[in-house]
């Protein structure tokens, strides 16, 4: 969740902030979940300031490969996941050619389901030990719910809101 405050000021708005400060709230020596950015609006005399908070560990994996304009960066995946995109565009169903052309990219349904990719993957994440891990499970372990059929499979085939229930259904005790 990417959370913006806005404050006013002649002097430069909010009180006792400094570009780059690291704010949380979090006992000394512990690193805050995010970093607070400033960015100057002109406008009349006053000049407007946006902090932004922006998760950079323990918030959703989703966050970590989005670029600033919210669309998710597709080198940035590949990379965190070592894989070459033409892997991950099989991984996520999609053709190959896709995640070589920065337009096609970020079209609408190449970012629909790299998104729901990562939001499973991201569920998975800490109780499959990492977020290698949680994609080894995304690609490999057979779900008995449906079928021996893999998350992968069943987000290639647009049932990944069903995987999503599933997922919820096991955090909450329920069996396979």
């Amino acid at each position: 969740m990417i959370i913006v405050a806005e404050g006013f000021g002649a002097a430069g708005g909010l009180k006792g902030w400094r570009p780059g400060d690291r704010r949380s709230g979090l006992a000394e020596g512990t690193a805050p979940p995010y970093i607070l950015h400033r960015k100057y609006v002109s406008g009349c005399d006053r000049k407007m300031v946006q902090a932004q908070k922006i998760h950079v560990d323990g918030g959703p994996l989703i966050l970590s490969y989005m670029d600033k304009g919210g669309k998710i960066a597709v080198q940035q995946v590949a990379d965190g996941f070592g894989m070459s995109k033409t892997q991950l565009a099989e991984t996520a169903g999609l053709a190959r050619e896709t995640l070589y052309r920065l337009e096609r990219s970020r079209g609408t349904k190449t970012q629909n389901r790299l998104r729901e990719m990562l939001e499973i993957i991201s569920r998975v994440t800490e109780w499959a030990g990492g977020k290698e891990q949680a994609m080894a499970w995304y690609r490999a372990q057979p779900l008995p719910a449906f079928g021996g059929r893999t998350a992968e499979a069943l987000v290639k085939d647009g049932k990944a809101a069903a995987v999503r229930d599933y997922l919820d259904h096991m955090a909450l005790g329920g069996f396979a």
